[in-house]
């Protein structure tokens, strides 16, 4: 498999797990409209459906992750045959990316793959409903490459049932919030997840709350009250991280 169309322009990849087409589909679009890359420069790979592809890292400008409806500190036994795989491709190729510092920016899902890498702690502690939440960068995070620009506070869309509690040393904290203390984290240079989705948008997340109603994120009869909770504040702010992560990167 080559992952080079255009001479002298190496793609990024997106490797995504939702087996959903439409929240899958709609993700793959909000992850092209915010980086502002055309299709031939954005490879999706559904790791869901397939394994993970034999490429070369040295033709693969950046590495993106989706969110994902598997969470790492689920027990072994309760895990699906394919989110046993999908972890087992995803740790082999996060050791490989951290070991080489390449670009890579995971959002939520990020945080349970390079998490489990640093044997973080990743537990329910600080799991967030469905919502907007206000997100604050740290003195690190303001002085980051990948938020230039970005305010020092900001909304952004999070909904999650696990999160990291400890952050190893090794790990440098970018963003926080008040139900969450670990919202943003770099490793090394290069590497980055976020908690919270800078690929959304308020259609995106309603795509999402409907797709997973009954994956245990809220109760049946929210439903009303999840979809006004994600209305609560205009997102802006975080999708800027990815136009910087591609402009960063891009060769």
């Amino acid at each position: 498999m080559t992952w080079t169309d255009l001479p002298g322009e190496r793609p990024f990849v997106l490797l995504a797990t939702r087996a959903e087409d439409l929240p899958a589909d709609e993700e793959y679009a909000l992850f092209l409209r915010y980086t502002g890359l055309p299709a031939e420069r954005l490879r999706r790979v559904r790791l869901e459906r397939e394994a993970m592809p034999a490429f070369d890292l040295d033709e693969v400008a950046g590495i993106l992750v989706g969110g994902s409806p598997f969470n790492a500190s689920d027990p072994v036994e309760k895990k699906s045959t394919v989110q046993r795989r999908v972890e087992a491709e995803m740790a082999a190729l996060v050791d490989e990316v951290v070991a080489r510092d390449l670009p890579f920016l995971g959002a939520c899902y990020g945080v349970g793959t390079l998490g489990t890498h640093l044997d973080a702690t990743i537990d329910g502690t600080f799991a967030e409903p469905i919502s907007v939440v206000e997100v604050t960068l740290t003195p690190e995070g303001r002085a980051d490459p990948l938020t230039a620009g970005m305010p020092d506070a900001f909304p952004a869309f999070v909904g999650h049932k696990e999160a990291i509690t400890v952050l190893p040393a090794e790990a440098v904290l970018l963003a926080s919030s008040p139900t969450c203390p670990v919202q943003m984290f770099r490793v090394g240079r290069n590497v980055y997840a976020t908690q919270f989705h800078p690929e959304l948008d308020v259609d995106g997340i309603v795509t999402r709350i409907h797709a997973y109603a009954g994956y245990g994120y809220f109760a049946a009869d929210e439903l009303a009250l999840t979809l006004a909770a994600v209305r609560r504040l205009p997102v802006t702010a975080p999708s800027r991280m990815l136009r910087t992560f591609v402009e960063r990167y891009a060769r």
